[in-house]
């Protein structure tokens, strides 16, 4: 089948994309940055790439002999206050242009939606499904709850809690119910729907085996984990309090947190629906799926994070916007060295920051993350997906990825970190020799000053960083 897939460069879409090439279909991939085509697809000849966004589309952009399509994009993160418009006008114009086509199905992914009080992201989906109905083709939607695996919102965020924290004082939604789902549940129920005819213009809950509490997660997480964990839900953290908690603890950002505690005092409990007997998957339980995603994460397998999106961070431009560095009013440190074994340099490099850390000073690089954090940044929480591995778009602690290239010998990153400006770091090898630059365009009085408050600190610092990177031990 000739697919349409959106959303290529997140969560889900990423590993759905794999898996319909494995089962040779023909995927025409949706991405709003063309520099961002994730590598594990970028050179199969099954898939081909339009670059488009939604909420602003060109007009005959979508091909018109396409088969199916997958509606895979949602705003959990943004920090819009019109997340709930911009989600209905995206898939309004998605679904113009595919009534255009000779689509015969579309399959949307949504949440799992029994509560009579929803949370505005549940509410916003349920109405995406609605704008997404038409006449020209058939409709189906898969409604998920919290999903289990290897680089999920919802799997890292309570990896982190359970990891740091021996005792817990929580808030009381910990006690909401709901019925986690592994990842690799989700992509069977998704590639599985495709096609079925008995499955059009319906809506089906998809769902683990188990009913669990926050709560009892938290708690079976720790045992696969083999760690012994105490906790203590109070009612008096309100949703605010909640969120910072989250934000502090967790490597989330404070958009992400609060839809998360919005969507947590919900609970997501799904239907009996005839689903599984057009699909033939047998859910694994929750330990199982936990179990599963760190057999992933040992193996350093981990095919997409949630922190890939964009939303995740500061940046909302696209890649190219901000590819070369800028020349004027800018202040910069640039250095340099000859190196010694390229081969060791360019490995540095390209696995620097993260578990890594940045080779020197790390102290003074953690303590500018608990800074960004407190002043509502990413910090470095974020860590990277890949220990020794980046690709543009991945996020890199409180940098972005602009561009990575080890062929061409350069890795440059764009800061997401709290700034009265805008900063750049890059790396880059020629002819035997390691460039180091340091950028930043500061905005106003207040980044003139920052940039010569840090400016001893580059003394050593970058100095430091540049050392390690060229001097093997």
């Amino acid at each position: 089948m000739r697919i349409l897939i959106t959303g290529t460069t997140g969560y889900i879409a990423k590993r759905l994309a794999l898996q319909l090439l494995e089962d040779e279909h023909e995927l025409i991939c949706c991405v709003r940055d063309l520099n961002r085509i994730p590598d594990e697809i970028e050179d199969n000849p099954l898939c081909s790439f339009i670059k488009i966004d939604f909420l602003d589309p060109e007009p005959n952009k979508i091909p018109k002999d396409i088969d199916a399509a997958y509606y895979l994009i949602h705003s959990m993160a943004t920090g819009s206050d019109d997340f709930e418009s911009l989600e209905r006008q995206c898939a309004l114009n998605f679904k113009n242009l595919i009534n255009a086509t000779d689509c015969k199905q579309v399959i949307y992914l949504s949440g799992i939606v029994n509560d009579e009080s929803l949370s505005k992201h549940l509410e916003s989906r349920l109405q995406v499904e609605e704008t997404l109905k038409s006449d020209e083709y058939a409709l189906t939607t898969l409604r998920a709850g919290i999903i289990v695996g290897s680089g999920s919102a919802s799997f890292e965020i309570i990896r982190d809690i359970v990891e740091k924290l021996p005792v817990m004082i929580t808030p009381r939604w910990l006690n909401t119910k709901t019925q986690p789902l592994a990842i690799r549940d989700v992509l069977g129920y998704l590639s599985g729907a495709l096609g079925k005819k008995e499955l059009y213009n319906n809506s089906y809950d998809i769902y683990g085996p188990e009913v669990l509490t926050y709560k009892e997660m938290l708690l079976q997480f720790a045992e696969v984990r083999g760690l012994k964990r105490y906790i203590y839900t109070l009612p008096v953290l309100t949703p605010k309090l909640s969120s910072y908690w989250l934000y502090f603890v967790t490597s989330t950002s404070f958009q992400l947190a609060q839809a998360l505690v919005d969507s947590m005092k919900v609970e997501v409990i799904g239907k009996p629906s005839k689903v599984n007997d057009v699909i033939d998957i047998k859910p694994v339980d929750y330990k199982t799926a936990v179990d599963l995603a760190f057999q992933k994460i040992e193996q350093n397998a981990v095919i997409s994070s949630w922190k890939d999106a964009v939303s995740s961070g500061r940046f909302r431009s696209q890649l190219s916007k901000h590819i070369e560095l800028p020349q004027y009013g800018c202040f910069k440190d640039v250095r340099s060295r000859n190196i010694v074994d390229e081969e060791y340099t360019l490995n540095k490099i390209w696995s620097i920051g993260g578990r890594n850390g940045w080779y020197s000073f790390n102290n003074l690089w953690k303590l500018r993350g608990y800074m960004d954090k407190l002043f509502g940044g990413v910090g470095l929480r974020r860590g990277r997906t890949h220990d020794n591995y980046l690709e543009a778009g991945d996020p890199l602690d409180f940098w972005r990825v602009l561009y990575a290239d080890k062929n061409e010998k350069r890795l440059l990153l764009f800061a997401e970190m709290r700034l009265p400006g805008e900063a750049w770091l890059e790396f880059k090898i020629v002819k035997d020799k390691l460039y180091q630059r340091a950028v930043f365009r500061p905005k106003g009085v207040w980044g003139r000053l920052y940039w010569y408050m840090v400016l001893p600190f580059h003394a050593f610092v970058f100095k430091g960083m540049l050392n390690a990177l060229v001097e093997p031990k």
